[in-house]
């Protein structure tokens, strides 16, 4: 196979470094500027000829990144390169996967049609699938997809004692279940009803019989942190400790991290997106997938598979 390379944009810069030891491949500078009228200048390195390029860029926050992003990967084919992936740990666009009200874009599908036309492939972490049953329904390039249950599963293991795995809404069943069976510990979820964009109501689970362990909170994507909050605010009325929260994508919007550091014990997650609680790398296993992607031709006319 020809030599991969691995470009970040440059808030991704320390995870594409750590990506690119994981997968024993050069990290490339990539340069991104504005321009005075706001448009961006993007310079890559010109030694792509005959070489995979690995695009590494978090889809947090994702509208000013979409733009440079798609420079990106056409430059990198106008400069000869074989191969253009996409590893994007947070994957942005998946909430939105149907028209709940008349007039609504998805835009799920439409960033989906348009990440599958400029890249070969893409591997990311946990997207937010919840009417999709797999990436495939909607991206049209072969896909992997990293599951963090079992690093989340692994920091709780070493690091909480006595741990009750709790999940803040019955969406997030799939990922609690998953933690709570790889360490051997029990788990409930909480009933949600939500309001408004930040306004939830929770109510708990019968809990009693768990008197005296450590709840662990436990969710894919906490942004607002209405709901951890609200989740919280509960157990302390039950007569539990305050919660450790152990979540994957920490997009903490305004002022949510400080507002729920307020209501817990503590706060870990994955470095999907990059943020001061990030105490579990996803690096390794997104290393492999990018492999398994780029193992052979074939990988590139198959759909789209999960990689556990």
């Amino acid at each position: 196979m020809t030599e991969a390379i691995v470009l970040s944009l440059p808030d991704d810069a320390a995870f594409g470094q750590a990506l690119a030891g994981a997968l024993g491949v050069e990290h490339g500078e990539l340069l991104w500027r504005h321009f005075p009228d706001g448009e961006s200048h993007i310079a890559l390195p010109e030694s792509l000829a005959g070489r995979r390029v690995v695009i590494n860029c978090t889809l947090a926050r994702p509208d000013p990144k979409l733009a440079p992003l798609l420079f990106v990967a056409d430059a990198a084919r106008d400069f000869g390169a074989t191969q253009v992936g996409l590893v994007a740990p947070y994957l942005a666009y998946m909430r939105q996967d149907r028209r709940f009200h008349a007039g609504e874009a998805v835009t799920s599908r439409t960033f989906a049609r348009v990440l599958s036309s400029a890249f070969d492939w893409l591997a990311t972490v946990d997207p937010h699938l919840h009417r999709y049953a797999s990436l495939d329904e909607i991206y049209a390039i072969p896909s992997r997809v990293v599951h963090a249950a079992p690093l989340l599963g692994c920091w709780i293991a070493e690091n909480v004692g006595n741990p009750l795995i709790l999940g803040p809404d019955a969406e997030s069943e799939q990922w609690v279940s998953e933690v709570a069976a790889g360490i051997d510990a029990p788990y409930a979820v909480f009933t949600k009803t939500r309001l408004g964009d930040r306004q939830v109501r929770i109510d708990p689970p019968d809990l009693s019989r768990y008197a005296g362990r450590q709840p662990v909170l436990v969710d894919d994507i906490v942004s607002s942190g209405r709901t951890l909050i609200e989740a919280a605010r509960l157990l302390d009325i039950a007569g539990f400790a305050k919660p450790v929260c152990a979540v994957t994508h920490a997009l903490f919007s305004q002022n949510a991290h400080a507002d729920l550091t307020r209501s817990v014990a503590s706060i870990v997650s994955s470095d999907t997106v990059p943020h001061p609680t990030n105490a579990i790398s996803v690096v390794q296993e997104l290393g492999f997938a990018v492999q398994s992607l780029q193992s052979s031709e074939s990988s590139l006319s198959t759909g789209g598979r999960d990689h556990a």
